[in-house]
């Protein structure tokens, strides 16, 4: 039993993420009493069909993408957030795909930083940096209440749990905040029992949001 809530970094117009933000995140998880538990890692990969005539490529998803959570080693999600569709494989399935060569990877992210244990909440702040990479992209943080799989039970406490760590944060003065987000899960065809496949909806979302964020400070820079 257990719902979590994805939450990405927002950062303030005219500034950007970097490790500095990260670490006064986490000094802040700490100072409401975080029990750091060692690491935790996410994986978000972008995919592109391997087409051998070109002028199909308009019929594929744009954004199709596969993600594999650490609470499921043994399988992997797959996204399509234009057409609302989250699908669960055994984790074989990449290594059947690099066979087949029907789609390739275009870009790969990895979540990843510390976990930390806070009563009945696990938190989970880490960064979002390209494989093979150092480059901070992002920043994202898993909340997840322990007790409750119901969406719509756990959404008070949730939300006065959030309100209790966004004051916390806010004392820090950071440029930016942890924007609050929750995808419509119903259009994924989900129900209220909190699911792995809700996680994999959420880290995409969170996905088309950062993305979002970078192309804006890149059209004021233009």
């Amino acid at each position: 039993m257990t719902i979590k809530r994805v939450l990405h970094w927002q950062p303030n117009v005219g500034t950007s993420v970097n490790s500095q933000i990260l670490n006064e995140v986490s000094q802040c998880v700490e100072s409401i009493n975080g029990v750091k538990e060692g690491r935790w890692k996410a994986t978000l990969t972008f995919y592109k069909p391997m087409l051998r005539d070109q002028s199909l490529a308009s019929e594929f998803p744009r954004d199709f993408l596969g993600i594999m959570v650490p609470e499921c080693p043994n399988k992997y999600f797959f996204v399509i957030r234009t057409q609302r569709i989250v699908l669960e494989a055994d984790s074989t399935i990449q290594t059947i795909m690099e066979k087949l060569q029907s789609y390739k990877m275009r870009v790969a992210l990895n979540f990843e930083g510390f976990q930390y244990q806070l009563g009945d909440f696990q938190l989970r702040v880490g960064k979002v940096v390209p494989t093979h990479s150092e480059n901070l992209r992002g920043i994202v943080m898993e909340v997840e209440y322990l007790p409750i799989s119901s969406i719509e039970k756990s959404r008070q406490i949730m939300e006065e749990f959030l309100e209790i760590w966004q004051e916390a944060l806010s004392k820090r003065t950071l440029p930016g905040h942890f924007m609050p987000m929750e995808p419509n899960f119903i259009e994924y065809g989900l129900s209220d029992h909190y699911s792995s496949q809700h996680t994999a909806v959420q880290y995409a979302t969170v996905m088309a949001q950062l993305i979002a964020s970078v192309q804006s400070v890149q059209s004021m820079r233009n």
